[in-house]
């Protein structure tokens, strides 16, 4: 496909998106090989916006990610305390000669109006002593009162952070009066990746020759798909026979635990995670707004995966300009299929104690 050189010196037009360069060499290599220069280089952004709402250690963390990225040219960053969201402003512009030509303000609910994207880390954490249904009831509130305003002036693909995500990301729909598939949670692409590179640790490969999902809530009711599990394109019955290290059987177990327990663990010791979940929050946004057809397990609301009906959870969904285009049905062993419903089940019985029309 041609590209289309526009009136300003620095921008190109391909595939119906428009590029910045912040050099002419950065402009001639993306002239001579688009496909790749789109794949392996910085140096240019495209004109996207992506909106944020939430100025915690996510939220920000994820603007932070997002501007090294290139993936969006426009973010404006929505918090509760003004004075906290222009520190946060500040300091991300003063690094702005270093990545690629962005636009990082203090904006408003009506600056997600144009947004390509919005995407809503807000939200009150989990206090000591609090349960899941505490936490559900606190930010199922908080969401009440935001939702609405950020569907009037934006009704395209909204990416919830929030936790309990699951519980979150249903009550998003609600409130929103949005499609389902354009609402969409990030669900256990975190887990998933923790996943991943926990079994290419034990198992000394990199992380991307290893395929395998944790689907289901995003918490203590998730559930590793072990028949799933893939190292190199071979499954994993059939790798660990043929590999010399012998290991006892039980060693999937506590990989699988230290999964689960990952997010406690790295509380305890520096009060919250952000670093890979706002990595992670990146690659669902390029999904989106690069149209990719990723397939990722993100939180969407489930009809007839495995007999499960009504609920927001996580599996696998091919992700693209549209959110969540159609469902992955993968086969599952009859006991993962069985876990995957008691954990729609746990979910089921926190919605069912909030008041979600």
């Amino acid at each position: 496909m041609q590209v289309e050189e526009q009136q300003n010196e620095h921008t190109l037009d391909y595939k119906g998106q428009t590029y910045y360069f912040c050099s002419d060499h950065c402009k001639k290599s993306f002239n001579e090989n688009p496909e790749h220069y789109l794949t392996h280089e910085r140096g240019f952004v495209s004109e996207r916006k992506v909106a944020i709402v939430g100025t915690g250690n996510v939220g920000t963390t994820f603007a932070y990610a997002l501007m090294m990225s290139g993936l969006a040219n426009d973010i404006p960053l929505i918090g509760r305390t003004p004075e906290k969201v222009k520190a946060h402003v500040m300091d991300l512009n003063h690094g702005m000669m270093f990545v690629p030509p962005t636009r990082i303000y203090e904006g408003n609910y009506s600056d997600c109006r144009d947004a390509d994207l919005v995407v809503i880390t807000a939200g009150k954490p989990q206090k000591p002593g609090e349960t899941r249904q505490d936490l559900a009831d606190k930010n199922t509130e908080v969401f009440r009162q935001i939702i609405p305003e950020i569907a009037r002036y934006n009704p395209g693909n909204l990416l919830i952070v929030t936790n309990p995500v699951d519980i979150l990301t249903y009550a998003a729909i609600k409130f929103s009066g949005l499609p389902m598939n354009r609402v969409i949670g990030s669900g256990t692409v975190l887990d998933t990746a923790r996943f991943r590179y926990l079994i290419s640790s034990h198992c000394e490969v990199s992380p991307r020759n290893v395929q395998g999902y944790i689907l289901g809530e995003h918490g203590d009711s998730e559930v590793p798909i072990w028949s799933n599990v893939r190292i190199g394109g071979v499954p994993l019955r059939q790798y660990c026979p043929a590999c010399d290290k012998n290991c006892p059987t039980g060693e999937l177990e506590d990989i699988f635990s230290q999964v689960k327990n990952a997010a406690y663990e790295i509380i305890k010791g520096k009060g919250s995670t952000y670093y890979a979940i706002g990595l992670a929050l990146v690659d669902t946004a390029a999904s989106i707004l690069r149209n990719e057809n990723n397939i990722l397990t993100v939180s969407t609301l489930v009809d007839g995966f495995y007999d499960i009906h009504n609920v927001c959870l996580s599996i696998p969904v091919l992700v693209n300009k549209n959110g969540v285009a159609k469902t992955v049905k993968i086969q599952l062993e009859d006991a993962e299929a069985n876990r995957l419903r008691s954990s729609a089940d746990y979910l089921k019985g926190i919605l069912d104690k909030l008041d979600i029309a």
